[in-house]
C-alpha cells in the first residue's frame, strides 16, 4: 500500500467524513528492526556451492562463475543494505535499525547491561550518512573482521528480545507496524538452561504485546541431522495470528551460492516488511438480516512511479517541499475565501449551483456494503468482463462473530454448484456502487507454496458503455514456405529454462529508483540505464544469422510487388515497399469522405441511419463542412445532426 501514496495538497473543500474514511486507506509508517546473529558458524564461508555430480556429464560441467562463498552474517547484512536503498525512496518516513547479537563487544544507547548486543544502526529514519557506513562495513574485509567477532560466551536471547523492546519503546512508540527480524542458526540456544529459555519466552511474549511482531529467518548448516528444528525453541518464541502458515518462517541453506542465498533473504524481507493491510473492512449482506463481517485485499497491482514528496534540487542540499493551495479569482487575482466558493454544473449553457448538503445528497447511495442480490451460473463471467482489477475478499471475526464459517458455507455452497454471486458494492463511505461478481476462488499450491487462500474475488462488472466491439482486421496468413523458414529461427533461439518474469524488471522503474537513490545518498548521478529487456543482438546473430537472412530472402520472394498501407483514424503512417528494402512507395490513392461523401450522410440523415456510418466518414464529412470534429461517434452524430437541424 504505500507504493500507492501520491502527494497531493490539502484541500479544504474535501467533507470532513470523506477525510476520516480516507484516512483509513492511506499507508502507515513502519519501524523495522534487524536482529543478526554473529557466531562462529553465521561467520563461516562454504565452498561447496554446488551439489555433487550425478552423472560423468555433470563432471565436465565447470562450476558457476557467480558462485560467490559469502557468510549469512554478510548475507544478512547485504540485505538489510537493500532493504534501506528501497525504503529510502519508496518509504521515506519509515524507521529501520540493525542490532548485532553475539558480538564480543559491546555497544547500546544505554547502560543498562545488554551484553553481546552491538547498536550497529540505530532505529530512525535512514539517512545517507548511515547508509554509506554500512556500505563501507559490507565491501571493507578489514573493518567487517574487526567489528564483527564473535563472544566466546553464548548470548541471552532474553537480553536480545529486552533490548528489541526497548528499542522499539523508545524510538517508534506510536507506530502502527513494528516487525523484528531475527536472522540466526542456533535452532536452540537454552539448551541447557530452562530458566534462561522462560525469560526469553516471557520478554517475547511482552513484545507481543506491545504491537511487535517477530519476523524469524532461519539459516540451515551442512553436516546436522535434520536440519533447523525451530520445535526445540523458537516455535515458543515466534507468535503467528490465527489462520498463518505453519511454515512461514524462512529457512535458507548455508551451502547456498551466496547470489542465491542474497536473493532468496532479500525477496524474502521485501515481502514481509511491508505489512498485510486491509484495503477496506465492511459487512456483506447475504440475505435480510443476515450479516457477515469481510475484508478486502489487493493482491496484485502494477508498480507505478509513487511521488511523496516534492524536492527542491537547486540549492546546496535537497529539501522536501510544503506545497500551499490558494484561490485566487481569475479576473482579479483576489485571494477567495471558502466561504465564498460554490459548486455547480454546468445544464442547458447555464451553471446550476447546489449547496454543500445538496451534493452530499447527490453522492450519498447508503452505508458502506456488499449486498448479495442473487446468482448466476460461473461460464456467465467472460473473460472481457474483467475491465476493472478485482478485489479479494475474506471473513473477519472482529465485528460479527461466526462470519467465517457463514463465509465458508456459502463459499463452498458456491464453488459445489459452479455459481457465482451477483453483489451491490460500496466499499467505503462516499464512494460509488458498483455490481461485482462474487466469484469463488479455489486454494492453487504452487510448488509447496499457497498462493491465496480460498475466498471470493470481487470482480466490477461492466457497463453495457465500458463493452466495444473489435474493430474488423483482415487476417493475412504467410505461404508454408515462410512458416517453414520461420520455424528453423524459433528452433534456434529458445529458453531452456521458459520465460521467468522475475528476471526482467520495468527498466524506466529501475532507472527512476536509481536516480532518487543517487540524490538521496549523494552520490555521482549514473550515466546510463541498465536494460534487460532489449534482445541480444550478438547471440542472435552468432546462432540465427544465416537462417534469418534466408527468411528475409524468402520475404522478398512472396512479397514481390506488393505494397503495405497502414491507415488508421487521426494519425498518419508512411508506405512501405518491401521489395525495395523498407523505402517509401508510391502512394495509394484512397477514398476519403469529404465532399464526396456528404451525399451519403445527408441520406443517412434522412433516414436515420447514421449510427451506421464509420467514424471516419462522420469525421471526414463534418471537417468538410467546417465544423469540428472531436470525441466519441455519438458526439460526432449528434454534430451532423444539428448541423441539419439548424438548417431547417
Amino acid at each position: 500500500m504505500s507504493t500507492e501514496r501520491k502527494w497531493t495538497p490539502k484541500d479544504d473543500e474535501v467533507d470532513e467524513e470523506e477525510e476520516e474514511d480516507i484516512q483509513q486507506y492511506q499507508s502507515q509508517k513502519d519501524a523495522i528492526l534487524f536482529a543478526i546473529h554473529v557466531s562462529e558458524s553465521m561467520l563461516a564461508t562454504h565452498d561447496d556451492t554446488e551439489d555433487p555430480p550425478s552423472s560423468p556429464k555433470d563432471t565436465e560441467k565447470p562450476k558457476s562463475k557467480k558462485a560467490t562463498p559469502s557468510s549469512a552474517v554478510l548475507t544478512a547484512l547485504q540485505c538489510a543494505y537493500s532493504v534501506l536503498q528501497s525504503r529510502i525512496i519508496s518509504n521515506p518516513a519509515d524507521m529501520i535499525g540493525i542490532l548485532l547479537f553475539g558480538t564480543a563487544t559491546t555497544k547500546f544507547t544505554t547502560d543498562s547491561g545488554y551484553q553481546h548486543c552491538y547498536l550497529l544502526l540505530d532505529l530512525d529514519v535512514p539517512d545517507a550518512t548511515g547508509i554509506r557506513e554500512l556500505k563501507n562495513l559490507i565491501s571493507d574485509p578489514a573493518e567487517f573482521s574487526a567489528l564483527l567477532a564473535p563472544s566466546d560466551e553464548p548470548v541471552s536471547m532474553a537480553n536480545v528480545l529486552f533490548a528489541a523492546n526497548q528499542i522499539f519503546t523508545t524510538k517508534a512508540a506510536n507506530f502502527q507496524s513494528r516487525r523484528l527480524f531475527v536472522v540466526t542458526d542456533n535452532d536452540d540456544p537454552h539448551a541447557k538452561d530452562k530458566a534462561l529459555r522462560n525469560s526469553a519466552i516471557t520478554r517475547a511474549r511482552d513484545l507481543y504485546d506491545l504491537g511487535v511482531r517477530i519476523e524469524p529467518f532461519f539459516i540451515a548448516q551442512p553436516g546436522k541431522p535434520g536440519g533447523f528444528d525451530a520445535a526445540r525453541f523458537w516455535d515458543d518464541v515466534v507468535y503467528r495470528a490465527p489462520g498463518e502458515d505453519e511454515d512461514a518462517e524462512m529457512v535458507v541453506s548455508a551451502t547456498a551460492d551466496g547470489t542465491v542465498r542474497l536473493k532468496e533473504m532479500v525477496s524474502s524481507i521485501l515481502s514481509k516488511s511491508t505489512a498485510k493491510r486491509a484495503l477496506f473492512n465492511t459487512k456483506m449482506e447475504i440475505g435480510p438480516g443476515l450479516l457477515i463481517g469481510v475484508k478486502g485485499y489487493m493482491l496484485y497491482k502494477r508498480q507505478e512511479k509513487a511521488r511523496s514528496h516534492y524536492v527542491f534540487t537547486s540549492a546546496e542540499r535537497a529539501q522536501l517541499v510544503t506545497g500551499v493551495t490558494t484561490k485566487v479569482a481569475a479576473e482579479t487575482a483576489r485571494v477567495v475565501e471558502k466561504t465564498e466558493i460554490r459548486k455547480a454544473y454546468k445544464f442547458g449553457g447555464e451553471q446550476v449551483v447546489f449547496t454543500q448538503e445538496e451534493m452530499k445528497a447527490m453522492r450519498y447511495f447508503g452505508e458502506p456494503v456488499i449486498r448479495i442480490l442473487g446468482f448466476k451460473p460461473a461460464a456467465s463471467l467472460q473473460f472481457e468482463h474483467n475491465v476493472k482489477p478485482a478485489k479479494f475478499i475474506y471473513p473477519d471475526e472482529s465485528t460479527h462473530v461466526g462470519s467465517t464459517r457463514t463465509f465458508a458455507a456459502l463459499h463452498k455452497k458456491l464453488a459445489d454448484s459452479n455459481k457465482m454471486g451477483i453483489a451491490w458494492c460500496i466499499t467505503r463511505r462516499g464512494g460509488p456502487p458498483q455490481v461485482c461478481a462474487l466469484y469463488p476462488s479455489i486454494e492453487v499450491v504452487i510448488d509447496g507454496v499457497q498462493t491465496h487462500p480460498p475466498g471470493f474475488f470481487l470482480i466490477p462488472i461492466p457497463f453495457a458503455d465500458d463493452m466495444r466491439q473489435n474493430p474488423d482486421v483482415p487476417i493475412v496468413k504467410a505461404p508454408a514456405r515462410l512458416i517453414d523458414r520461420m520455424r528453423a529461427v524459433v528452433k534456434q533461439l529458445h529458453m531452456p529454462k521458459g520465460y521467468i518474469p522475475e528476471k526482467y524488471s520495468n527498466p524506466a522503474l529501475q532507472w527512476h529508483y536509481r536516480i532518487l537513490q543517487a540524490i538521496a545518498l549523494d552520490e555521482d548521478l549514473p550515466e546510463k540505464a541498465a536494460d534487460p529487456t532489449l534482445p541480444k543482438y550478438k547471440l542472435i546473430e552468432k546462432y540465427t544469422g544465416a537462417q534469418c537472412k534466408e527468411w528475409f530472402d524468402e520475404l522478398l520472394e512472396a512479397t514481390a510487388g506488393m505494397a503495405v498501407t497502414s491507415e488508421k483514424t487521426g494519425t498518419k503512417r508512411s508506405v512501405v515497399n518491401v521489395r525495395d528494402g523498407g523505402g517509401p512507395a508510391k502512394r495509394v490513392k484512397s477514398e476519403k469522405a469529404g465532399a464526396g461523401g456528404g451525399d451519403e450522410v445527408e441520406s443517412a440523415y434522412k433516414t436515420n441511419t447514421l449510427n451506421k456510418l464509420t467514424v471516419a466518414k462522420l469525421k471526414g464529412w463534418l471537417d468538410s463542412q467546417g465544423l469540428i470534429a472531436v470525441g466519441k461517434k455519438a458526439d460526432l452524430i449528434d454534430a451532423v445532426e444539428n448541423h441539419f437541424e439548424s438548417k431547417k
